[in-house]
């Protein structure tokens, strides 16, 4: 099985270099694969991008007309905690896309991997936390009411909470949302997912895992047509917003363990990057690498 990768080059838009949002290592994780030899031309698809109306089975018209003619009201523009600009606005479109796609791969190959996404805290009417619209909310609806899945399970491993994720989805019984985060971190007040794990902060390794089993316990106990992974690197001890004390060889078992449990029951599984704030764009770009390390062992 040859396992399908999804990136763009509008993924990293010119950006202020100072801004805690590491624009530009999306394009540099694509760079490093290629140079890692994970990826190469025949294994990367490039999305096309959304138009409004896929962005409102999530989100509310109101909402994403004001964002993308740059209207939002100052108290929603400081809340999500990005500069908007034009190429921003293009980016987003296609950064949907992305996860929208892999998600339809992962159904037909078992595994794909997108090189962006996991924009949790983005709620029905307002972005937060860099997040603008949640397109892990966007792609599990649309294969919903495209009949591509019945039942899908988002496993959200981003060291804070998906909160956007649970309250878009709290109304959806048969999209399961469980979110592996520490406790006291951002947001500061947490929503209700279908299974929250809150960890305290500083824990390591083994104490993750163990907490991670607990997720694909009940995953199992689901039988979800597919899973959504989130394989946020802020998890990591380095991390500039993060608060746990993950190794990268945790964060190696962590996402080996996730697909390896997909793989033997025959469960798709799509991946998402998610946050991940090293100043030191090399060793941020290396933990991102990671989860894309761990899906080629299954190609």
């Amino acid at each position: 099985m040859s396992i399908p990768f999804v990136y763009h080059p509008i993924y990293s838009v010119p950006f202020p270099a100072q801004h805690r949002f590491r624009m530009a290592k999306f394009r540099l994780l694509y760079e490093k694969l290629l140079q890692k030899n994970i990826i190469h031309k025949n294994n990367v698809l490039e999305p096309q991008p959304v138009a409004a109306d896929i962005i409102e089975i999530s989100h509310s018209k109101e909402y994403i007309d004001a964002f993308f003619n740059n209207k939002l009201d100052k108290t929603r523009a400081k809340k999500l905690g990005l500069p908007w600009s034009e190429q921003l606005a293009a980016r987003t479109k296609y950064s949907i896309a992305g996860t929208l796609l892999t998600t339809e791969l992962a159904l037909q190959h078992g595994i794909a991997c997108h090189l962006a996404g996991g924009t949790h805290h983005s709620h029905f009417d307002f972005g937060s936390g860099f997040c603008i619209f949640n397109d892990l909310t966007i792609a599990a609806l649309t294969l919903v009411k495209k009949q591509l899945a019945d039942v899908i399970f988002i496993l959200d491993c981003d060291v804070h909470q998906g909160d956007g994720t649970a309250t878009i989805l709290q109304e959806y019984p048969n999209i399961f949302t469980c979110s592996i985060h520490c406790r006291n971190n951002f947001p500061l007040k947490k929503t209700e997912s279908d299974l929250d794990i809150p960890l305290e902060k500083d824990i390591g390794d083994a104490e993750y895992l163990e907490a991670l089993q607990l997720a694909l316990h009940k995953m199992l106990e689901i039988e979800p047509d597919l899973v959504i992974y989130d394989a946020g690197v802020d998890v990591h001890v380095d991390d500039a917003l993060g608060k746990l004390a993950m190794t990268s060889q945790g964060i190696a078992a962590r996402d080996y363990l996730v697909m390896k449990t997909c793989h033997e029951h025959h469960i798709p599984v799509a991946t998402v990057i998610g946050g991940g704030y090293h100043k030191d764009l090399d060793h941020l770009v290396e933990r991102h690498c990671i989860v894309h390390e761990q899906a080629a062992k299954f190609a």
